[in-house]
């Protein structure tokens, strides 16, 4: 069952796309099951989001409604950690440019074709289920939380609890370092820093001798006996993640701005010296 959430403020809207779920469910001949939540503002929706953690598998999303548009709603939902797939359904393509900017999956205009509808919902789903593949289960107090990877920057152990440090929030769960490793350790971009720490890669701002600086501004200290070790993973995660230009290794920042040596040699070297 897919959880999908509808928001128009206009009833007949919000009525023709249930009907078009409908005839999507028929067309792909398969057990689908749509559950839709109607919000006829994205001040309704945003409300339902913040104070009872609603996190709907699927958005479809007007543009043009009366107070808070739908583009802005986008905004504040990626703003809240929402990483749900976004369909855009609109008159105008005047903010077209706008929806990608929030990871929007389509951008449909009205009155749009059934087929087009169709292929974005194909669309989201791909993506929705994308997402599953890269999302944990973590025990929370008063229940269980779903969490992307990517979201989360760095955790850290406090005595039982261990501290996931997200995009825009933290999140406490009580479970040892070594049951979040045996969780996180199946994603490439985790590695460990010392006992204390778990680390993404992606949000890895910069390595200078014994300091590592998060895309949040944390700086984490590396214990003198775990820097070498760490360096080894840091160097082969991104030595194995160039990109396809042959630019270069993304992600590094070189602290003294010297351009390393051509091959592996050269960019082993200049790690090394930050540790």
């Amino acid at each position: 069952m897919y959880d999908i959430a509808l928001c128009d403020d206009e009833e007949k809207a919000l009525d023709q796309i249930e009907r078009l779920l409908t005839g999507y469910q028929d067309k792909t001949q398969q057990e689908i099951t749509f559950k839709t939540k109607r919000f006829t503002s994205a001040e309704e929706l945003l409300k339902r989001v913040r104070e009872e953690k609603y996190r709907p598998d699927l958005l479809l999303l007007d543009v043009f409604m009366s107070g808070k548009n739908g583009i802005e709603a986008a905004e504040d939902l990626r703003r809240l950690g929402c990483s749900m797939p976004i369909v855009f359904l609109t008159t105008s393509t005047e903010h077209a440019l706008k929806a990608y900017g929030v990871d929007a999956i389509q951008y449909l205009v009205k009155p749009f074709e059934k087929e087009h509808f169709f292929h974005a919902i194909d669309s989201a789903l791909g993506q929705f289920h994308r997402m599953k593949e890269n999302q944990i289960t973590i025990k929370v107090a008063g229940g269980f939380r779903q969490i992307n990877v990517k979201e989360i920057v760095y955790c850290e152990s406090q005595k039982n609890y261990q501290v996931l440090y997200l995009a825009l929030e933290e999140c406490r769960a009580r479970l040892t370092a070594a049951k979040l490793w045996e969780i996180l350790e199946k994603f490439y971009q985790f590695d460990r820093c010392g006992r204390s720490y778990i680390l993404n890669m992606e949000h890895i701002v910069s390595v200078e001798r014994g300091e590592i600086v998060m895309d949040n501004g944390a700086t984490i200290y590396v214990p003198r006996n775990k820097a070498a070790e760490f360096k080894k993973s840091y160097f082969s995660y991104y030595f194995d993640r160039r990109d396809d230009t042959g630019g270069g290794v993304k992600g590094i920042k070189w602290i003294n701005h010297v351009k390393p040596a051509p091959g592996p040699a050269g960019l082993c070297r200049q790690i090394s010296e930050k540790f």
